[in-house]
């Protein structure tokens, strides 16, 4: 796949990984409920995986792949992408059977028609940034972190507390967490924590544990019973 596609992300989200739109699109790469189930992506009233950006990411990959599959042309995948891909098999039926963006371009919704012009500018935009004197931008570091795995409910603001992190940073590594906790699951969730925090916890794991996972359950079960 070409490298470029990964800055797609940045016309559909702004690099926010809980950007939601109008349309209820989630994540940075703004998935509809359907089409994210469908990639994989889970999501509850606890945990939305659109907004793991690892997760949402691979499953942005398989469904431009798909698209590229589909019409055989990156530019006509991008406006699938956008629109849907009955929208450009419409619009290709309509232009009498073209083969790219710009000969069934008047036969697109208006948000498309601009939507593949929008990904080239972007490319050109980072390619050539210093010329356009857009070199020194500021970079967001991620803090070092390592993982834990959980199958247990857990309370993250107790957790927090006892490793000595606090819920936001929490929160940042994890996006995808909708609540200030982990649900009780089969499937195991991986944690993402400072490695300060890790380290903390291996000194009394069984502890700390233990007493996150005694505080708040019914109060957030209740609360995601009652979020629609």
């Amino acid at each position: 796949m070409p490298q470029e596609l990964k800055y797609l992300s940045i016309i559909e989200s702004g690099l926010n990984p809980r950007a939601v739109s109008r349309a209820s699109a989630v994540g940075l790469w703004q998935f509809m409920s359907f089409t994210g189930r469908y990639f994989g992506l889970h999501h509850d009233g606890y945990i939305d995986e659109r907004m793991d950006p690892e997760k949402s990411t691979e499953a942005a990959c398989k469904y431009l792949k798909q698209l590229h599959t589909i019409f055989g042309n990156w530019e006509l995948a991008l406006a699938a992408y956008n629109s849907g891909p009955g929208t450009v098999k419409r619009a290709v039926r309509r232009s009498g059977y073209k083969r790219t963006f710009w000969e069934i371009y008047r036969y697109l919704p208006r948000e498309t028609r601009s939507y593949v012009p929008q990904f080239v500018a972007i490319i050109y935009a980072m390619n050539y940034a210093e010329e356009h004197n857009l070199g020194d931008l500021a970079l967001e570091e991620v803090m070092p972190h390592d993982t834990i795995a959980f199958r247990q409910y857990v309370h993250l603001e107790t957790f927090a507390s006892l490793t000595g992190t606090c819920v936001e940073e929490l929160h940042q590594l994890n996006p995808s967490l909708r609540r200030n906790a982990i649900p009780q699951t089969e499937k195991p969730f991986v944690l993402k924590m400072p490695i300060a925090a890790k380290d903390r916890l291996a000194l009394n794991r069984e502890g700390i544990l233990d007493s996150s996972s005694r505080v708040g359950k019914k109060e957030v079960e209740m609360l995601v019973s009652n979020t629609p």
